[in-house]
């Protein structure tokens, strides 16, 4: 049995990049592996260190979570602020990570031309922190996107440092696990990069019909093909890379067809997308709002994975512990 774990910032709602991403396949994995599944309340300070509401926030994205299938009697689901052996051992790692590799990493980068006045030290350490969370229970495989594939590598990497330095064999060096599949990106309506919260370019699995149709009617596009089957430029392939999740396979056949034809109306394209979006979202939205006002669940629900989320990780960090040398007298 596979030690699998996955996790999404308490920064917002869940999105279809989110739920294509893992949620989906990790509902389907959860009764055959130990799984462990968390919502980063820590990993979002990074970027909003100050949140308005850092708790509705939380709960939020739990009500999402379970209404998206995850069931906690199989699945390990849990707030990893509840989880105080993740920072102590986020400290320990942090005493054999080294400035110059981190400052080279991808997202780090990325966060100090996105947010230049806020490049705070959790910014730089989040690999470290990241790698803390997968540790933590030693698993063996994480879902993650192309994008987070560089942080993943560098857990690997403090785990291997951490064998060799206490000259033991105890951490796993996980690997990306895409479920048989190439691992999923599902791109935002903006026309670039990645389906993302801060971006305001998502489409939210609470968001009302609405709300849908306009975000897809705004989404951005060109002036069309002017050439038969000519290549889909990046603006456009984004809109006909989340119609192959969301719609019909004629559906999808039929607006390729079209573009590779110079048949296109991308109007008619977006009016689809927008209702293959909704007969998608609609039924987990209502039980989504449904979850939301029981209030004795989600705390049953929250308790009982603080406790087993605990039960693994007080056990690593012990061992980690004694390995270094912290040992009662």
């Amino acid at each position: 049995m596979e030690t699998i774990l996955s996790g999404i910032r308490s920064t917002g709602n869940l999105h279809l990049g989110n739920y294509f991403g893992a949620v989906k396949n990790f509902v389907k994995m959860q009764h055959e592996n130990n799984c462990y599944f968390f919502i980063a309340d820590y990993h979002s300070l990074t970027t909003h260190p100050t949140p308005e509401d850092l708790h509705n926030n939380v709960r939020k994205v739990l009500a999402e979570y379970l209404a998206s299938g995850l069931d906690p009697e199989a699945a390990t689901l849990y707030v990893q602020s509840d989880v105080p052996e993740i920072p102590e051992l986020y400290l320990l790692l942090n005493m054999n990570s080294y400035i110059g590799e981190l400052e080279r990493t991808t997202t780090f980068k990325d966060k100090i031309r996105t947010q230049p006045d806020n490049v705070n030290a959790g910014l730089l350490t989040y690999p470290v922190l990241m790698a803390a969370d997968i540790l933590i229970h030693n698993a063996t495989k994480v879902p993650v996107g192309k994008d987070q594939e560089q942080n993943l590598e560098m857990a690997r990497k403090f785990a291997k440092r951490f064998n060799h330095m206490y000259q033991v064999d105890y951490f796993n060096e996980p690997v990306a696990y895409n479920f048989g599949e190439n691992l999923v990106k599902i791109p935002g309506l903006d026309g670039d990069g990645k389906m993302g919260k801060s971006t305001g370019n998502g489409i939210y699995l609470v968001d009302d019909p609405k709300n849908i149709r306009k975000k897809v009617m705004k989404a951005k596009t060109d002036a069309g093909p002017t050439e038969m089957n000519q290549t889909k430029p990046e603006v456009i392939q984004n809109l006909f890379t989340i119609m192959d999740v969301v719609s019909a396979s004629d559906t999808v056949s039929h607006f390729n067809d079209k573009y590779n034809g110079c048949e296109i109306r991308y109007g008619d394209l977006k009016k689809q997308l927008a209702e293959d979006i909704i007969a998608f979202t609609s039924p987990i939205r209502e039980r989504i709002l449904d979850i939301e006002k029981n209030d004795e669940y989600l705390r049953t629900v929250v308790k009982m994975g603080a406790e087993k989320a605990r039960a693994s990780a007080a056990k690593t960090l012990k061992d980690v512990r004694e390995i270094i040398g912290f040992k009662p007298f």
